[in-house]
């Protein structure tokens, strides 16, 4: 690996520069790295407390001179004059482009320690240069960014893995963000530098290092996640020309995502990401705007994990509404579309979520869909797991809810009310009943000549139904008595018994579904099919 390192640069013909001092041996494995920008301490800047001298001398005997105008790549940016540090600049990006292998920690360690080093100059002359990178300053980072980040991940076997949003999984953490972690600081300055032109960078920051970027979202290193997503909305500021581009690609990863794998590491920083970008939409809205909304963001609520990045889906769905009111709606009937059935840890987030959409929801759009909203509320009221039951009862604690369900109460309350009277009367947990008999109290307060019909309507359709199933019952029993009486022989054909099962088979689909068994039907359909006694 050094010599690797040292062809970087090509040798020098003085014998005596090798026969110098050798650089100290210590090793930058053991410091710290957190997911915030570098943290540098006093250490750090030894080498430019040196006399040149020292510099020149440790320089020249690991690394030979550059060829960039003859300056070395380990000199300090103070050591040269302004108009070489430019060349200071591209030197040391070559130098850096060299990539080491963190997974042996005492493998190259003076090597990784030198690279470290001039990673951090690179960014303290990025933070305080003054004139324009030149183009040949910008394909040099560039390159240096593709050959530092751009890698493929191993295969994923944990991601997606779990249905809920609380991972238990250890976050896994690269060896190389040491590295890492100062490269992507330097991409996020060099691109938020005021000393970069957009019109020249777009050249290497085209649709390939965009594309390349994006995969990095699939990190399992959550650290780098932060970086990148900090990095890609500056990119999306910066060049306008790339943004409908940026926007494609990230639909083409959720679609993916969503249809294809369900599996994707990086979802919630992609959407953290568009927050921001979708708060930034000129109204009115674009089509395409309303087409990531309608078939991208709506399908995300369809994978099992989408615990884990639900927040920041609110937060993009919430924003479209605030921007047109008239989408409120469409994602109202798109929460139902995906609503859990049996999920009941996705049912109480869906039902979270619904109250923040509720309560940027106008009546007018409201009334649009409360009907299939609140018989879907109402199979919520009566579920037998006490959190959604208890999540459902707790949107009338929301005063805009609250407020549209009095303004429209002629049409909802019919609907739950049966809802609510079955949990007073025979729902097990005791808070569920507490919180129903709160609401069934408003109702009542509400409009009580309203809740009184609801009630006596309620109560005939309970008698109605009961006197159904007592009829029922007392139908079968008629029909068992029938058939101890007159038992099927042993030796009735086995053809008549098929006659007899398909003669019953066609009465039967030929009463009404809600109609009983009456004695003379079956009787009817018994006496069709009766063998003659042989």
């Amino acid at each position: 690996m050094l010599k690797q390192f040292l062809s970087r640069f090509p040798r020098k013909s003085c014998k005596s520069d090798a026969a110098s001092d050798p650089l100290p041996s210590s090793c930058g494995n053991n410091e710290a790295a957190s997911g915030n920008l570098i943290q540098r301490t006093s250490s750090i800047n030894t080498g430019s407390n040196r006399s040149a001298a020292m510099v020149k001398r440790m320089s020249s005997a690991v690394f030979p001179s550059s060829v960039v105008a003859g300056v070395e790549p380990l000199l300090s940016f103070g050591d040269v004059s302004n108009q070489e540090k430019q060349n200071l600049f591209i030197g040391k990006l070559n130098l850096c482009c060299v990539v080491f292998d963190f997974n042996d920690p005492n493998k190259n360690c003076v090597e990784k320690d030198l690279k470290r080093q001039a990673l951090i100059e690179l960014v303290e002359y990025v933070s305080s240069v003054t004139t324009k990178f030149s183009e040949q300053a910008i394909a040099a980072c560039c390159k240096m960014f593709s050959i530092n980040l751009y890698r493929v991940f191993p295969p994923n076997y944990r991601s997606g893995s779990s249905g809920g949003e609380n991972d238990e999984d250890e976050p896994v953490f690269d060896p190389a963000w040491s590295h890492l972690q100062i490269v992507y600081e330097l991409l996020l300055k060099f691109i938020s530098s005021s000393s970069l032109d957009a019109k020249v960078a777009k050249k290497y920051v085209d649709h390939w290092f965009i594309l390349r970027l994006l995969d990095l979202f699939d990190s399992e290193d959550p650290r780098e996640r932060d970086c990148l997503k900090t990095i890609l909305h500056r990119i999306y500021g910066k060049f306008m020309v790339h943004r409908p581009f940026i926007r494609k690609a990230v639909s083409n990863i959720f679609y993916r995502f969503i249809f294809e794998t369900e599996r994707h590491n990086g979802i919630a920083e992609l959407l953290e990401v568009f927050g921001s970008v979708i708060s930034g939409f000129a109204l009115p809205l674009k089509e395409e705007h309303k087409m990531f909304l309608c078939k991208a963001l709506i399908p995300l609520h369809k994978p099992k994990t989408v615990g884990v990045y639900l927040q920041q889906l609110t937060y993009c769905i919430t924003q479209y509404i605030e921007k047109e009111p008239k989408l409120a709606s469409t994602v109202i009937r798109g929460l139902l579309k995906y609503w859990p059935i049996i999920n009941s840890q996705k049912q109480v987030m869906f039902l979270s979520e619904l109250e923040e959409v509720l309560e940027s929801t106008s009546t007018v759009e409201f009334q649009k869909t409360m009907v299939p909203l609140f018989r879907r509320i109402g199979c919520c009221l009566n579920s037998s797991h006490f959190q959604v039951a208890e999540r459902a009862l707790f949107l009338w604690n929301n005063d805009h809810i609250a407020s549209l369900t009095a303004q429209n109460r002629q049409v909802i309350l019919p609907i739950i009310f049966p809802a609510l009277e079955r949990n007073t009367r025979s729902h097990w947990n005791q808070a569920v009943l507490n919180a129903t008999l709160n609401v069934r109290k408003m109702f009542s307060e509400m409009d009580e000549e309203l809740f009184l019909a609801c009630q006596s309507k309620f109560e005939e359709e309970e008698a109605q139904r009961m006197a159904t199933n007592e009829k029922r019952r007392t139908n079968w029993e008629l029909l068992e008595s029938a058939a101890s009486v007159k038992p099927v022989c042993g030796n009735i054909p086995a053809v008549c018994i098929t006659a007899c099962s398909l003669s019953a088979a066609a009465v039967a689909a030929k009463r009404p579904a809600n109609a009983a068994w009456t004695l003379p039907a079956a009787a009817a359909a018994s006496e069709t099919v009766r063998a003659p006694a042989s």
